[in-house]
């Protein structure tokens, strides 16, 4: 298909200025543009680098004449336009339409007639797979799953019994979902329990053997949800471990039995998320976030990178740090530190002043 500059307009349902019969092959960043590619210039630092001649996407305040442009797209959010912009040139994985021969999958399965089933993937019984999912080579889904409509599903990926992933729900390679959850008990209280009562006085200490708990609980994945490369969703010890609908999970994320993440939410990557938590909507945790066990999070709460939150998080509040405060208050004590080694030299003047008016007074 032919894809000129005006029809990508069309589809972004944007403002086109220039020549609309240029075509489009393709997208790069500003200043690394070659022929047919449209330069993504989604700020003034980036406009300034393009070159003259050419065509790009900008923002609806940018002279693209004066840029010397041949052609652009005019948009009020660019990134946005990013968005629908990438999503045009995408080829995607390339899993072939129906079912390759060397496919494992139990007779009890249910299939889609227009799902796509790659190479040496197993599939367990009584699964089913909605309408125009795409599954990988080499993934593996275990019994009793559900697959929704229109889910991608890639090369690698694990996915065990008992899991629902909604429609349009995208896994990325060695991602593992509906693994066991982390779930020990000591015949005895254990250390961690007693130091969690006394927080840190130890009584007699004494050998322990961990016994594990059973994970009887599934995944549920809500729509339009997106797992990044190997992030791990442990399942529920009885209830079921829950995404909700419309999240985001980087790449390395975990989270632990018995979480429940709600609706529109962002993890980003290596964030950890303890068994039992609970994450409202809309909630963004930069990389590194950990939250401890038994917490709750709430609606809209954003935390900055390497955050720890060891308690509940009201609803909206920015945090940062470890342990997590307030946004503005850890910008404040982190500039207050910084100011001790002079406050230290400050005090240490002080007292040799005082000890020499002291001594000059004719006391030690």
């Amino acid at each position: 298909m032919t894809l000129t500059i005006a029809d990508l307009a069309r589809a972004l349902n944007a403002r086109i200025w220039g020549d609309g019969s240029l075509i489009v092959t393709g997208a790069a960043e500003a200043g690394q543009a070659g022929p047919g590619q449209i330069a993504l210039a989604t700020s003034p630092a980036y406009a300034g680098r393009l070159a003259p001649g050419g065509m790009a996407l900008l923002a609806e305040d940018a002279d693209p004449e004066a840029l010397g442009l041949k052609a652009a797209i005019l948009v009020p959010r660019p990134r946005l336009a990013m968005a629908g912009l990438t999503r045009s040139f995408d080829p995607g994985p390339g899993i072939a339409p129906g079912i390759h021969a060397s496919a494992i999958i139990d007779p009890s399965a249910e299939i889609a007639a227009d799902a796509a089933i790659g190479p040496f993937a197993v599939i367990g019984a009584k699964v089913r797979i909605g309408a125009k999912a795409r599954i990988g080579s080499h993934v593996s889904i275990g019994a009793e799953t559900r697959i929704g409509g229109d889910a991608l599903i890639h090369a690698g990926a694990r996915i065990a019994h008992g899991v629902s992933l909604g429609d349009r729900v995208i896994v990325h390679s060695g991602a593992v979902i509906g693994s066991d959850g982390f779930s020990f008990v000591t015949p005895e209280k254990s250390g961690v329990e007693e130091i969690r009562e006394t927080l840190g006085e130890r009584g007699d200490i004494r050998a322990q053997h961990w016994t594990r708990i059973h994970s009887l609980g599934g995944v549920e994945i809500g729509d339009d949800v997106e797992i990044g490369a190997n992030a791990t969703i442990d399942r529920g010890t009885i209830r079921a471990t829950r995404v909700g609908r419309g999240t985001k999970i980087d790449n390395l994320v975990h989270l632990g039995h018995n979480v429940v993440v709600g609706e529109d939410c962002l993890l980003c990557g290596q964030v950890g998320i303890a068994g039992s938590a609970r994450i409202g909507d809309r909630v963004v945790l930069g990389g590194q976030c950990g939250v401890s066990d038994n917490i709750f999070v709430g609606d809209d709460v954003i935390a900055g990178g390497a955050t720890k939150i060891f308690t509940n998080a009201a609803a909206g509040r920015v945090l940062l740090g470890s342990p997590a405060l307030k946004m503005d208050t850890h910008i404040e004590a982190q500039k207050n530190i910084r100011r001790l080694p002079r406050l230290y030299a400050q005090v240490a003047e002080l007292r040799e002043t005082v000890k020499k008016l002291m001594q000059k007074d004719g006391r030690d």
